[in-house]
């Protein structure tokens, strides 16, 4: 059965409208996800730091991974010989795939764009390359993925209208060259427009032409305000229709998941909680916890009282402030598995609050106490005063 064949997606609450949380279920060759889910990133076929054991005990039911690193390296083909992705990787449960589009274009001076494709300079040794949405889609078919994301043309957020038009147009032309590259990969549109509404509008309606099994909200979270990002995915949901699901790109701070859901987003993924725990902060419902502060120096007490996570069961956070300061790589582990686990239990949480019919009073009194780091950085300013 093809990965295609397998897809399907089925809503398991009654939302109100397009634009309200909701639960769903993604049904995929290689198993079932309940949504809304978080995935964790392993961009090179690995969760930074993790066995695949371990991911699986933090919760997780989904990873993504990167075609366009695997296909640098160690390359596609070498994958496919081997097995394909899962077997690589022994991962046995989903795996969705970023076509690498974003990275293709970060790399400012180092490519050229045209209507076939991107030519550009591997950032690792400078060979050229032309990636094509045909060569996208052959490298998500041969690392054998459950779910596949076209190649789409980013353009900054704050790109002028003239600049996201053409470049809207352009992913539009380019998904149905995957589409059509791909028949047996479910394939989701991804909707792009930068912070233009006229622009994301036009897109959803173009893009949901060509049936899309999903759809992917592109081009958020990457510097714009987080009231003009909440304006943008609330626009674009709207023009969605509620029987097939929507990710949203590259989003993963627990507050945002939580305001994501409440618009009605139904996938996350993000390297955030693995970045930050590999750099000693921990999420907690107050807010994130800085494991180097001289503060945990001699706290006998686990660094979140309420967590299940190998490192809350088992170790103190005088002990990770030890780990941490003396920069040993078990403090980055478990710093990993905990930021995991916790965003795992934040979704399921919400989802069991979704089923309760008391998802808003979840999300207020969530809000009320979580502190985001900007918040936190305004008390830091203020006691420096």
């Amino acid at each position: 059965m093809t990965a295609a064949a397998a897809f399907r997606f089925e809503l398991t609450s009654r939302p109100p409208g397009p634009v309200a949380p909701r639960t769903g279920r993604l049904h995929t060759a290689h198993g079932v996800v309940e949504t809304p889910v978080f995935m964790p990133v392993g961009t090179l076929a690995t969760v930074k730091t993790l066995l695949p054991a371990e991911v699986v005990e933090t919760g997780a039911s989904i990873i993504l991974v990167n075609a366009y690193h695997l296909y640098l390296r160690p390359g596609h083909r070498l994958i496919e010989r081997l097995g394909g992705v899962h077997r690589f990787m022994r991962w046995d449960r989903p795996i969705l795939a970023d076509s690498g589009g974003f990275q293709v274009f970060s790399l400012a001076g180092l490519r050229k764009v045209t209507e076939d494709g991107v030519r550009f300079r591997s950032h690792i040794d400078g060979s050229e390359h032309h990636y094509t949405p045909e060569l996208a889609m052959e490298v998500q078919q041969a690392l054998g993925v459950d779910i596949a994301m076209p190649l789409d043309h980013v353009v900054p957020g704050d790109a002028p209208y003239e600049a996201a038009a053409e470049a809207v147009d352009r992913t539009l032309r380019w998904y149905r060259r995957c589409r059509d590259a791909a028949p047996g990969l479910p394939t989701f549109a991804i909707i792009q427009g930068g912070t233009h509404p006229a622009l994301r509008r036009y897109h959803a309606r173009e893009a949901l032409q060509a049936e899309p099994p999903g759809f992917s909200i592109g081009g958020l979270s990457v510097g714009e305000p987080k009231a003009r990002m909440w304006e943008t995915v609330e626009l674009t949901n709207a023009e969605l229709p509620i029987d097939r699901p929507r990710y949203l790109m590259g989003v993963g701070s627990p507050e945002d998941l939580v305001e994501g859901i409440a618009r009605g987003i139904d996938m996350f993924d993000c390297v955030l909680p693995t970045r930050l725990g590999r750099n000693g902060a921990l999420f907690t419902d107050a807010g994130r916890l800085t494991i180097r502060n001289a503060a945990n120096r001699e706290v006998d007490a686990p660094p979140d009282p309420g967590c299940d996570c190998l490192a809350c069961r088992q170790f103190s956070l005088a002990y990770l402030h030890h780990l941490f300061r003396n920069d040993e790589l078990l403090g980055h582990r478990l710093a990993t598995h905990h930021n995991l686990r916790y965003l795992a239990r934040l979704v399921e949480r919400a989802r069991q609050a979704i089923r309760a019919g008391s998802f808003e009073q979840f999300r207020r009194e969530f809000l009320s106490r979580y502190r985001t780091a900007d918040e936190e950085a305004r008390l830091a300013s203020r006691r420096r005063m």
